[in-house]
C-alpha cells in the first residue's frame, strides 16, 4: 500500500494501519487477510485510505491494493500523529511473537479469540507502536499489548 500511496504523494506519511478480519479466510496468528492504511501528505493537506485484501470481500474490499477517496487533512488531531515509513521496522508476525511472550497465559485461556492489529504514533510512546488486540477492536477487547514498531520491543500491557 505504501508504494501505491507514494505514487499519489511523494511526501506521504503513515497515520494509521489496522488489520481487517475476513471470516472467509482462515485465521493465522500474527497475520491478517486484509489491512486498511491511512496515509497523509502534509505538503498538500490531504489524506487517503488504502486497503489490501487477499480476496474480494464485503465492505468494498477488493483483492490487492485499492485506493479510497482523497480527503482534506489539516494536521494531527487527537491522539495520533503521522510518521515516516522508515520508522516502521517490524511486521505483524514478529510483533505477535513479541506480544505472545507477555500474553502466553491469556492466549492459553482464550485460544479462539480473534487477534487484530493497530499501528499508530501517539504521545504515549516515543516511536510508532503496534497494538496487538485480543478481540475484534480496541473498544471490545479486555486485553492488548503494545510493541514498539521501530525496535520490536515490548512496551505495555493493557487490561
Amino acid at each position: 500500500m505504501y508504494n501505491t500511496a507514494r505514487g499519489w504523494a511523494p511526501d506521504v506519511q503513515v497515520l494509521r494501519l489496522q488489520s481487517i478480519d475476513l471470516p472467509d479466510v482462515k485465521r493465522e496468528r500474527g497475520k491478517a487477510a486484509a489491512w486498511m492504511a491511512y496515509f497523509v501528505t502534509p505538503q498538500r493537506g490531504r489524506a487517503r485510505s488504502y486497503t489490501y485484501s487477499v480476496i474480494e470481500a464485503e465492505g468494498n474490499l477488493h483483492k490487492g491494493v485499492f485506493a479510497g477517496l482523497e480527503e482534506n487533512w489539516s494536521g494531527p488531531h487527537g491522539a495520533s500523529a503521522p510518521f515516516p515509513i522508515a520508522a516502521l521496522k517490524t511486521d505483524s508476525d514478529e510483533v505477535y511473537e513479541t506480544a505472545l511472550k507477555k500474553a502466553a497465559d491469556y492466549e492459553k485461556k482464550n485460544p479462539d479469540k480473534p487477534i487484530s492489529f493497530l499501528l499508530e504514533k501517539t504521545e504515549q510512546f516515543p516511536n510508532p507502536a503496534w497494538r496487538v488486540i485480543w478481540g475484534e477492536s480496541v473498544g471490545t477487547s479486555n486485553f492488548s499489548i503494545f510493541v514498539d514498531a521501530s525496535m520490536g520491543t515490548f512496551l505495555q500491557t493493557m487490561r
